[in-house]
């Protein structure tokens, strides 16, 4: 009964109250007061604390008013304030509507930004808007939220290492994230792909490390990289929206990079992608680079974690695992020096050992129990993250593991207490929280990064459910409710990886001009998510190859490709092309639908080619297959420099 008690929530339709959850994650405890407030009746954003200021400015970015800081509250307005309540904890916060106004009291300026975007997201999904993000009508019921998370990390791994994520995309992550009160973002910053996949050569298998680096040039990946200025920026912008960074240099094992820049740091024995634990000139290395981002008067990494990896080294030789378990040991005494606590991905029950490894100050990421074992790790005393690869791994069309979350099934089943088989009480003091991953396995095969939003997002709502109210109701209705609210909220207001506001109504396209110009002050870039429809009618007239129809920092959609003249388009260094060419002095409508399996062109209602998944490409070694995806998040912010006249061009979802 009190569960229930707790999870009945409403939905807000034009002043209509109905039995839906608010938000997500769902709110603790929301108690109807009685009432309505005009939401055009809300003019200002008012703040009691000069810390509050960034959320009451980000406030009042979205909603379209004024933020001004004063002592107290005033008619009309959404007031954040400061005020001691141990009940609240760090993260918690009390929302409440009432006909005076509406106000948002935490403990810390994070329970507040919590605060806000629940306020957010009831305003996002319930209430008419102008073409601004201006509410022009609706009402709030007046209400009382009293809301805090079950668990203090809610998070998920990116692995930047074996793809490249544009700094814009890592923007727009963080905004996602904190409008979803996820609190920690792991970037994966180095990592290789197999060998089978090329050649069996581990001299020619793609490897990356993602830093600018002073001591050791030639170590950057020349595809994609982050300067150390762009991300000192990021992680403290992240800090800003409530949001932790928590970089990771995974080593002894997963580190081609390291040994393609420093071939003597090989374990020859295993495979090039283990550094050699027996190398004296492996620690100094090491040492070094941590000193590069940890230290000195301006360090990269100014969070206040950092994740050593240690993931997946060979346990053949016990003197090996001996070796093993001691830079675990030192890298963690490194990350304390520094002010820092350490994280490690679990692995002291693979590698068995008699060298111990003190749990006090460490925590470990828990992703497979033949590595740690969840009991024995909590009776060594470790705090752990819950992050169980069959549950919560996803690795984009690899063909294991999960290319989509299972979210029905997470709702109902997964909560972070849950690692893998093994379960532990809810709120278990060492459990510090879950996470959830996406990995990118296969180098080749197409994904790109629009491709993998479109699997964050929906796993980014199901895990900060059940990370920040992991006792809710779990039934078939209660889902379906969620679920309908999920696919309403979407990005946010500061990020739009899916396009909801990149819809364009029959306009006629000019060469060399702007189509929908990026965010003002924000990040990201101006496209349109999956499933969408692209609409023009063309007059053609003669195209030079390499002539584009339109563009985004992301990606280029051709109407005579750069290699073969055709219609085609890139993205994340990939070229596809439709078999199908301009024919000057033909005047057609080309039709273009886009989904997250491919891209079909038409031409007047006639569908010429679809292209869909190329399937059964092999690994080097023939064990496996693997498949290559030709999809499109389509550009829409400029024109290229084309020839042919083009009208009534419509983009929609």
């Amino acid at each position: 009964m009190k569960h229930l008690l707790l999870s009945l929530l409403f939905v807000l339709s034009f002043g209509h109250i109905s039995a839906q959850p608010l938000c997500i994650p769902t709110a603790q405890e929301v108690k109807q007061t009685g009432g309505t407030v005009e939401v055009s009746s809300i003019t200002c954003v008012t703040y009691n604390d000069a810390s509050l200021q960034t959320a009451a400015d980000y406030l009042g970015k979205a909603w379209g008013i004024e933020a001004v800081q004063q002592k107290k509250a005033s008619e009309n307005s959404i007031f954040l304030s400061l005020k001691p309540d141990k009940k609240l904890g760090d993260e918690g916060y009390r929302l409440t509507i009432s006909p005076k106004g509406i106000t948002v009291q935490a403990t810390t300026p994070k329970g507040a930004l919590w605060g806000v975007q629940t306020l957010l997201q009831m305003k996002d999904t319930h209430f008419a808007k102008n073409e601004a993000g201006v509410i022009t009508k609706g009402t709030f019921p007046c209400l009382s939220i009293t809301d805090k998370p079950d668990y203090p990390i809610r998070g998920f791994m990116i692995d930047a290492g074996r793809k490249f994520y544009p700094l814009s995309y890592l923007y727009s992550l963080v905004n996602v994230m904190s409008y979803y009160k996820m609190n920690t973002l792991q970037l994966h910053l180095n990592d290789n792909g197999f060998n089978d996949q090329f050649e069996n050569s581990w001299d020619d298998t793609y490897a990356a490390f993602r830093m600018e680096s002073d001591y050791f040039p030639g170590l950057t990946a020349i595809d994609g990289s982050y300067s150390k200025q762009e991300m000192r920026d990021l992680i403290r912008y992240a800090e800003t929206m409530g949001v932790e960074i928590i970089p990771e240099f995974d080593v002894p094992a997963h580190s081609l990079a390291f040994t393609h820049f420093r071939p003597s740091l090989a374990a020859k024995k295993y495979d090039d992608a283990h550094l050699d634990l027996e190398n004296p000139e492996l620690i100094p290395f090491l040492d070094s680079l941590y000193a590069e981002y940890l230290g000195g008067p301006d360090p990269v990494f100014t969070g206040p974690r950092f994740h050593i990896g240690t993931d997946e080294y060979s346990n053949k030789d016990s003197a090996i695992c001996e070796r093993f378990r001691e830079l675990i040991v030192h890298l963690c005494n490194e990350v304390k020096k520094y002010g820092k606590q350490p994280v490690f991905w679990g692995s002291l029950t693979h590698a068995k050992g008699v060298t111990p490894v003190p749990s006090d100050g460490v925590l470990m990421s828990l992703w497979y129990n033949g590595y740690a074992d969840p009991m024995e790790m909590h009776k060594q005393g470790f705090h752990m993250i819950s992050i169980p690869d069959r549950f919560i791994y996803i690795v984009p069309a690899a063909g294991y593991y999960n290319d989509y979350l299972n979210t029905r099934w997470l709702f109902k089943n997964w909560k972070p207490s849950l690692i893998r088989d093994k379960h532990f009480e809810h709120q278990d003091p060492l459990i510090d929280g879950g996470m959830f991953a996406l990995w990118n396995d296969f180098i080749k095969n197409g994904i790109s990064v629009g491709d993998c939003h479109d699997r964050i997002l929906p796993a980014m709502q199901v895990i900060s459910e059940k990370c920040w109210n992991a006792l809710r109701d779990t039934t078939e209705a209660s889902f379906a409710q969620w679920q309908t609210l999920a696919t309403k909220l979407e990005d946010g207001p500061l990020a739009d990886e899916i396009g909801r506001k990149s819809m364009v109504n029959h306009i006629d396209l000019k060469p060399r001009s702007t189509i929908i110009a990026p965010p003002k002050g924000g990040w990201g870039v101006s496209q349109i998510g999956y499933p969408y429809t692209v609409e023009f009618t063309i007059e053609w007239a003669e195209e030079k190859p390499g002539t584009m129809l339109c563009q985004s920092e992301r990606s280029t959609f051709y109407l005579s490709d750069p290699i073969k003249g055709m219609l085609g388009f890139s993205r994340d260094g990939y070229l596809f092309q439709f078999k199908y060419k301009s024919k000057p002095g033909k005047r057609e409508t080309i039709q273009l639908k886009g989904d997250n399996q491919g891209l079909s062109l038409s031409s007047d209602g006639k569908l010429v080619e679809r292209l869909k998944p190329d399937t059964g490409h092999r690994t080097d070694n023939k064990k496996s297959t693997y498949k290559i995806m030709r999809t499109l998040v389509f550009p829409l912010q400029e024109t290229g420099d084309f020839r042919s006249k083009i009208t009534n061009f419509s983009a929609w979802r």
